[in-house]
């Protein structure tokens, strides 16, 4: 049975509407510490924190804003989380002290409309249908985030970080048009299982150990992520000379090559049946990557081999973490198993750019791709615990 043309409709609009606000959002991550560094009363952990802070409020706005939709309407909260970000996203862009950057990524990260977009792509689609639409989104919202850190750094070369969140509101506005113009119209709202967190169950699914491993496992990669996009920014304006708008030219294309590199191993790692092996190799990769910036970062060629092993194992891990995720998920609770791995990310995110900052201020740079390797250390050793026969050979009950 194929997907119908409303269904088609509804993935592929939902997942513009979303991979847009994350277009934005992500464009200046890989400038963010070079242009808050020069903001009043700028210090380095204010830097990080700055970074990471729309982590935590998307971790705490998710689920009860999932919640609402279902008293208030889907379209009802998309439309106001959407406004939360352009408001987040203009006083990020006119925010002239640190203090005022921070309140303008919290708002941004206040509008945690992902799990309301993926509720109402349930309310569109039938049961049958629902894994091929979440799996459209997914490829959408995958493609948006490479597309946000290539093309940040390439338009920041013409209209600066400043003009990045400018661009942000304006992204978030178009996808408040493609919601009321492109998106069909949705049935009443109701509570979908497969998608929509449930508080109750929360508790028991936290003690399935796979699921913590893959939730820590998201965290992790989160953390070192954002710890070192605090300081990579700053390593290479300082050790290689590139200035903020020589930097645009230096990332694209190792992001190109990093991601391109990703995709036979995803494939190959499927046919084979060799998930835990690649998943294993792509996190010790990391490490190596993180390594090579520890040891050579004074090195602009080495530092672009780093990128290239970096964004291949990011992109990777970022393929394979849902996909074990939503296999292990029970079958009636994927929605809540979803929600709390989603929130292990956003958390994962504010943790490293505190962290990244804090760590950055008090013991250099190195150091903190030094905290990176280690972290990527401790997740090899409990990425070969993990049992992968629950994603294999399918999924318990709960």
């Amino acid at each position: 049975m194929k997907m119908n043309s409303i269904e088609r409709r509804a993935a592929i609009s939902l997942a513009s509407v979303l991979s847009l606000r994350m277009l934005g959002l992500f464009m200046v991550l890989p400038l963010f510490s070079l242009y808050a560094s020069q903001l009043a009363g700028a210090t380095p952990f204010l830097i990080g924190l700055a970074m990471g802070i729309y982590g935590l409020t998307q971790a705490l706005f998710q689920i009860p804003f999932g919640l609402l939709s279902d008293q208030l309407g889907r379209r009802t909260i998309i439309v106001f989380g959407l406004f939360l970000f352009i408001l987040g996203s203009l006083i990020a862009a006119t925010a002239d002290t640190i203090g005022f950057m921070m309140v303008g990524r919290a708002l941004q990260g206040m509008g945690a409309v992902g799990g309301t977009i993926m509720a109402m792509i349930a309310d569109l689609t039938r049961p049958e249908q629902r894994t091929k639409a979440m799996a459209i989104a997914g490829i959408m919202i995958g493609f948006s985030f490479s597309l946000a850190m290539m093309l940040g750094p390439l338009l920041a070369t013409w209209m600066t970080v400043r003009g990045l969140f400018w661009m942000a509101a304006f992204c978030s506005g178009l996808a408040i048009l493609f919601l009321f113009i492109w998106v069909p119209k949705p049935p009443p709202p109701h509570w979908q299982a497969d998608v929509e967190p449930e508080l109750h169950s929360a508790f028991s699914l936290i003690k399935l150990p796979l699921l913590q491993q893959l939730n820590l496992g998201i965290f992790l990669l989160h953390v070192i992520f954002t710890a070192s996009f605090v300081v990579i920014p700053i390593a290479l304006q300082q050790f290689a000379g590139l200035q903020e708008h020589q930097q645009g030219l230096f990332y694209l294309p190792v992001l190109l090559l990093g991601f391109i590199l990703c995709v036979p191993f995803v494939l190959i790692a499927e046919k084979k049946h060799q998930l835990k092996q690649f998943f294993i190799g792509a996190v010790f990769t990391l490490g190596i990557s993180e390594s090579l910036f520890w040891l050579f970062s004074k090195s602009l060629s080495i530092s672009a081999l780093s990128l290239v092993l970096f964004f291949a194992a990011f992109s990777l891990l970022e393929a394979f973490l849902p996909s074990f995720v939503s296999r292990a998920a029970p079958h009636t609770r994927k929605g809540t198993t979803l929600g709390l791995y989603s929130c292990s990310q956003f958390l994962g995110i504010f943790v490293g750019g505190t962290l990244g900052g804090w760590l950055y201020g008090h013991y250099g740079l190195k150091n903190v791709y030094l905290f990176c390797v280690i972290l990527t250390l401790v997740w090899v050793m409990i990425a070969t615990k993990m049992n992968m026969g629950e994603i294999y050979h399918g999924k318990r009950q709960c």
